[in-house]
């Protein structure tokens, strides 16, 4: 029933004098805010997944490990993480339209470049019948990681500098992430692969074909493929275990582990301190055998008396050297610095030296220091000896 103020004021539902009548509004109350609040079944399956337990109450946003902590409930973060199905890659979005383009034509002559001359080296290597020796066939397999590393990010960057959307979906995002996972970390194995390679022939000429027989080439080939498998599931896990709740656009062309981790809720310095560990692993102990190998080699070239000798060893294992420096310097930048050093104007520089620029210049190194290369090369062609 409703009642009239006589002061003139809109009139009002008189409060409930019955306590049961109190208590049932109270209920219909919650319920109606229960379900104006209730997350779609799309949400609920992300909560789900990532142990976030939503009650009836719109305040009780709670996870588990909350609970058994007796923490407080970080309401506004965690529904906010459950939004996050998509990242946009900035990339050089904030460019001028003609700085994009220039990097555009740049950046597909580069791609196109690369994939020509590793194409070529794959080739030759498995068709030419005057490079059967192991080195080659470590180059060829060298070559078709290259090829996978500049195909997994390459081609992505090239259409976000000519379309306006830059958003990736969660799972495009993840699985990038593992393939340049596998790739750069299967390079990096095969790279110390190499250098033992080097080592035998030069060191024990005699044994060389016994000790790096075809059959350990194809061991240490898979090696590496299953060592990058394996730490890429891992990598993976640390970078994607936590839900997002800091945003969803990533500073770079590409979904980088760093960057994606210091979106994620809570604190990212266990998770950063774990690539680091994996990165130190990774990269020191390819560089260990690296080095003594070449310790080895050079001793080797120091005691002969031979000066074309000499020579011809050290222009052989300088193209090497050169990949691995390149590539391991831009490695432990990327993944082994600290994160406060790491900005957008740098991180970049880097992540173009390692997913186009070195996959771009392995063949040209390889190529330009060794006489057989260009001679299959040509042979290839067409051309006849570039010798």
């Amino acid at each position: 029933m409703w009642v009239c103020s006589y002061e003139g004021k809109s009139p009002q539902r008189p409060q409930a004098s019955d306590p049961l009548e109190l208590e049932l509004q109270i209920v219909v109350k919650h319920q109606r805010l229960a379900h104006q609040l209730r997350p779609s079944s799309l949400e609920q399956l992300f909560l789900k997944h990532h142990a976030i337990s939503v009650t009836e109450d719109s305040d009780s946003v709670t996870t588990h490990e909350q609970q058994s902590h007796g923490m407080r409930p970080q309401t506004a973060a965690l529904r906010n993480s459950s939004t996050v199905t998509e990242f946009v890659l900035v990339g050089f979005e904030q460019s001028s339209p003609s700085t994009r383009a220039l990097l555009f034509t740049l950046f597909l002559a580069l791609y196109s470049l690369a994939m020509a001359m590793n194409g070529l080296i794959i080739f030759i290597t498995w068709t030419d019948p005057r490079l059967n020796s192991p080195m080659y066939f470590f180059l060829g397999h060298l070559s078709f990681l290259d090829i996978c590393f500049i195909t997994t990010t390459i081609p992505q960057m090239l259409i976000h500098l000519v379309t306006k959307n830059h958003t990736v979906s969660f799972v495009s995002c993840m699985t990038q992430m593992y393939l340049v996972f596998l790739v750069g970390v299967a390079e990096c194995i095969l790279l110390a692969f190499m250098a033992y390679d080097r080592y035998v022939a030069i060191c024990h000429p005699l044994n060389y074909a016994q000790i790096v027989s075809r059959q350990m080439c194809v061991r240490l080939v898979l090696t590496s493929w299953i060592f990058g498998m394996v730490n890429g599931i891992f990598l993976e896990y640390i970078s994607f275990r936590n839900p997002f709740c800091k945003g969803n656009h990533i500073e770079n062309f590409f979904c980088e582990a760093p960057i994606v981790i210091s979106l994620s809720c809570g604190d990212p310095q266990f998770s950063m301190k774990l690539i680091f560990i994996d990165a130190f692993v990774v990269l020191f102990s390819p560089m260990v055998l690296i080095v003594t190998s070449y310790a080895r080699i050079l001793a080797s070239i120091l005691s002969r008396a031979s000066s074309s000798g000499r020579g011809k060893t050290f222009s052989t294992c300088a193209s090497h050297l050169t990949v691995v420096i390149f590539l391991y310097t831009s490695a432990m930048f990327s993944y082994m610095n600290p994160r406060s050093t790491h900005g957008p104007d740098k991180d970049k520089p880097f992540s173009l030296l390692y997913t186009i620029i070195i996959p771009m210049c392995n063949p040209i190194i390889y190529s330009f220091r060794n006489k057989e290369m260009k001679g299959a090369m040509g042979r290839a062609l067409g051309r006849g000896n570039l010798v």
